[in-house]
């Protein structure tokens, strides 16, 4: 990934003081050449740009050096340096760090400090991309709004997304993720946030914390780089963050959909062909028919939290309606469309956990009711349930079954766990499906085009690394060879 360095003019030197570097300068460099673009790809260097050259299991970025060099940088963060770039001859500075995704993560919370922005930061286990949406959906019906471009939103994704504010961002709408203790709280002490955001608490990444008590302190840890002043906004619908947010310093605000304690609280939800419409309540007044076009009762929390970002901006009730109802969802997040031969398909590949399949699986079973068409899903493997995933996919093939859907298709490693889960609950044997191989999408596209019919909608989910969107493309090509005529 390559950033343009807009805020503020660098240079090696400025560079090298700030992260704590030793210097070296090759073939007449200088040091206070200026620097305007950052890179972690050797193939994106250009001129005047800095380098990164990132030691990963399988590739060292030093080998890259040469090579980056020769495009123009004129300037390298490294731990170590070939020796056939000392003897090349090129003109270039070298900033030797001992880590040097830590050393881009000191650069970017020094550098995000000349910004002027309000800073937003979004974690939780379900929800956090789609909330960063609404609420850059909502602060830039009024303000210029930067905002954590894709899924950037770990240890690297998110010092990236500092390096690319502008000196006129006003609002800067920053996700963190995590995968270990620890990594929020390094995040948040980088953003400083003046608004700080856990949607929920899930049972995703249980393989590395153990427990959702565990989850809950990790996403809490958001509060510890949250500015003096700032307001943390949780869920009150879910008991761990009220018990565990009632021990931390600072300004809390509440957002509920049954907890009538919530600051911020939907009421009245009514599902429509589009999306979503809900009453609100907060700061005693009442605001009626606020739309969303998302669809799923999870995704009112994400809208509530966009509004209290909203109204804590000092956005009108009006402006913040539009925001929210012109909001257009990330790809491979809920997206529906027609894939020919009659068959919608809910395309929602980005990730999965046992809140969201299940939240998906309800989707998909109110559309195909409302517009009485038939529900059939795709539902590949969750990853990171360590020694509970057999029983959360268990138990995920049994809410299959409870929510009738008419043909089932598991892929993946624990589909045979997802399949007999879903068999014994009640869906027929003949309209399950199972492909255990995930390297082979046609195999499971031709599944489903065996047995799906026209007026079939087609849930497909399953957590990245599954790659399940690569099934929907073999639908897409075969469907489109189908239906072109023979010459």
């Amino acid at each position: 990934m390559s950033v343009q360095l807009k805020l503020k003019t660098l240079d090696a030197e400025t560079i090298c003081s700030v992260v704590g570097g030793k210097m070296k300068k090759f073939g007449g460099a200088l040091g206070s050449e200026k620097i305007v673009s950052l890179t972690t790809s050797s193939s994106e260097a250009e001129e005047g740009s800095i380098f990164c050259a990132i030691k990963g299991a399988r590739v060292n970025g030093a080998d890259f050096i040469p090579d980056a060099v020769e495009r123009g940088a004129v300037c390298v963060l490294t731990s170590e340096i070939p020796n056939s770039v000392s003897e090349s001859g090129a003109a270039f500075c070298a900033v030797i760090v001992d880590d040097v995704i830590k050393a881009i993560g000191t650069l970017a919370g020094w550098y995000k400090g000349f910004s002027d922005a309000i800073f937003v930061a979004i974690t939780g286990s379900v929800g956090k991309t789609t909330t960063k949406e609404l609420i850059a959906s909502v602060a830039s019906i009024k303000y210029k709004t930067h905002k954590t471009r894709g899924n950037y939103n770990n240890e690297l994704g998110l010092p990236l997304t500092l390096l690319e504010l502008e000196p006129d961002d006003k609002v800067a709408v920053v996700e963190l993720g995590m995968s270990a203790r620890g990594e929020i709280s390094y995040m948040s002490n980088l953003v400083k946030p003046d608004i700080a955001i856990v949607t929920n608490i899930g049972t995703a990444h249980l393989a590395t914390l153990g427990t959702r008590e565990n989850i809950c302190k990790a996403k809490l840890e958001i509060r510890d780089g949250l500015k003096e002043n700032g307001v943390l906004l949780i869920n009150a619908d879910e008991p761990l963050l009220i018990e565990n947010a009632s021990e931390l310093d600072c300004n809390i605000s509440l957002m509920s959909i049954y907890n009538r304690k919530g600051d911020y609280r939907a009421l009245n939800i009514r599902t429509g062909s589009e999306g979503l419409t809900f009453d609100m309540i907060y700061d005693n007044k009442a605001v009626t028919n606020i739309e969303i076009p998302l669809l799923g009762k999870h995704n009112v929390y994400n809208a509530l939290a966009a509004y209290a970002v909203g109204a804590m901006l000092g956005i009108s009730d009006e402006l913040i309606r539009r925001g929210l109802s012109s909001f257009v969802g990330a790809e491979m997040r809920q997206s529906i469309y027609d894939i020919g031969g009659g068959i919608t398909v809910i395309d929602d590949c980005y990730n999965a956990s046992p809140e969201s399949m299940r939240a998906a699986l309800d989707v998909l079973s109110s559309i195909a009711q409302r517009k009485n068409l038939r529900p059939i899903a795709l539902i590949g493997d969750m990853l990171e349930l360590g020694e509970y995933s057999r029983l959360m996919h268990d138990q995920l093939g049994q809410y299959a079954a409870q929510c009738r859907i008419a043909k089932l298709f598991c892929y993946g490693m624990m589909s045979d766990v997802v399949a007999e889960a879903a068999i014994k609950k009640g869906i027929r044997a003949e309209n399950v499906f199972v492909c255990l191989d995930t390297r082979d999408p046609q195999t499971m596209a031709n599944m489903i085009l065996d047995t799906a019919k026209p007026g079939d909608i087609l849930l497909v989910k399953a957590s990245r690394a599954i790659h399940a969107e690569l099934v929907i493309d073999c639908l897409k090509r075969k469907l489109a060879k189908m239906k072109t005529p023979k010459k």
